[in-house]
Formats: C-alpha cells, sequence, structure tokens
C-alpha cells in the first residue's frame, strides 16, 4: 500500500518518544513539521484501508484511504488537541468519504449476497454456522450482506464504525459527530434489524457487548 501525496517515507529525525507519543501531540508537532504528521499516517493507514475496504472494496479503499489523510493533513489545524486519540477523526473523515458512495456500497453488498447465495455448494453449509461466523477481512457473508445494504444509511454508519473500526460509543459518537445517546439509539435500532433479517442471529455484535437501549 503506497502512501499519498506528501506521506512518503521521511528522511527525517525520528522522535525520540514517537512510539509512545499520543496523536495529539503528534498533530501538535505536524503545525510547526509537516512531515511529522506522517506519523499518524504509519500508525492508522492500514485500518483506515481495512475499513474502506469492508465498505466499497479494495479498489476503492486505495483511494479512501489516501483521501482521508490528505483532509486530515489539511484539517490538522482544526484538531482538538484536548482529545489523545485520532483514531476517531479519522474514521469520521473515512465514513463521511464513504457517504459520498451510498449507490456504490448498497449495490455492492447487493452484489455480494447474490453472488455469495448462488454460489455452486453455497447450500451446503448450515445457514446457522454461516451466519454465526464473525465478519472478517476476506469479505461479507451473503444473508449480512442483503441485511446491511437495506439499512438505512445512518445505522449502517454506526454499526459499521463500531464494528469494523472497533470505535467504542464515545469514540463512534466523536466520529460520527452525534451524540453518545443517538449511537446507541441507532446501533440498537440496526442490530435489531440485523437480527430480524438474519433469523435472530447478528454476527457484528461481540460476544461480550451487552447493549441497552438509547433514546437519543
Amino acid at each position: 500500500m503506497s502512501a499519498p501525496p506528501g506521506f512518503e517515507a521521511r528522511e527525517v529525525p525520528v522522535a525520540a518518544d514517537e512510539h509512545t507519543e499520543s496523536d495529539a501531540s503528534v498533530v501538535r508537532r505536524s503545525l510547526a513539521d509537516p512531515d511529522a504528521f506522517s506519523v499518524l499516517f504509519d500508525r492508522y493507514a492500514d485500518d483506515i484501508h481495512r475499513y474502506a475496504a469492508r465498505r466499497l472494496g479494495t479498489e476503492a479503499a486505495d483511494d479512501l484511504m489516501a483521501e482521508t489523510f490528505v483532509i486530515a493533513f489539511q484539517q490538522r489545524r482544526r484538531y482538538d488537541l484536548s482529545r489523545p486519540q485520532a483514531r476517531p477523526w479519522l474514521y469520521g473523515i473515512v465514513t463521511n468519504l464513504v457517504g459520498g458512495h451510498r449507490r456504490a456500497e448498497a449495490r455492492r453488498l447487493r452484489a455480494l449476497s447474490r453472488a455469495a447465495s448462488t454460489a455452486p455448494g453455497g447450500d451446503a453449509e448450515p445457514l446457522a454456522d454461516r451466519v454465526a461466523a464473525r465478519v472478517s477481512a476476506e469479505g461479507v457473508r451473503a444473508e449480512l450482506a442483503g441485511a446491511l445494504a437495506a439499512l438505512p444509511a445512518r445505522y449502517r454508519d454506526v454499526l459499521l464504525v463500531v464494528a469494523w473500526g472497533d470505535l467504542d460509543y464515545a469514540e463512534a459518537a466523536e466520529a460520527l459527530g452525534v451524540p453518545v445517546g443517538t449511537v446507541r439509539s441507532r446501533l440498537h435500532r440496526a442490530r435489531k434489524k440485523l437480527r430480524e433479517a438474519l433469523g435472530g442471529s447478528d454476527p457484528t455484535r461481540p460476544h461480550d457487548d451487552h447493549e441497552e437501549p438509547g433514546h437519543g
């Protein structure tokens, strides 16, 4: 995976505490030393690319990942330096970019659903076993793909930024620019719709996640 323009390998000295330095400190340093911003690329590019690939496919993910870091760099002076971790900020940017491809995402999910359900031997594995399997980087299973395609975009965003971005509720709220209560409410409704579509199973939900319905 190549870095976007402006994020090529640096020849500047690496700060001694770079591996333990907070993201906010990296952003602060980058205001005077723009090359320092590449630390955030090194830390999060793979995660952002993986998330984008799950949502729109690998080819689109290359461009989305690059654009995410270009936008982040351009907007770094507006970053809230009281927030030590930049992950929610970056996931918010890439999720907004995905929002510009809503139809493409829905088409991709529907295509995945059709392709997986009609593949030779597709019925050999019990439905319960397939639905119980966790969502992986290799792709979305047929039943889940169809259910995700049917979700309203605002529900899909919060569900996937939590499930695939591995953000907690507070981080998801920061990423999406909504209250935590709204995250809880949308997540609860999204998972309810998934369970209805998948016969009671929700493969996007960690086993130890005990969500409570929100009221936002």
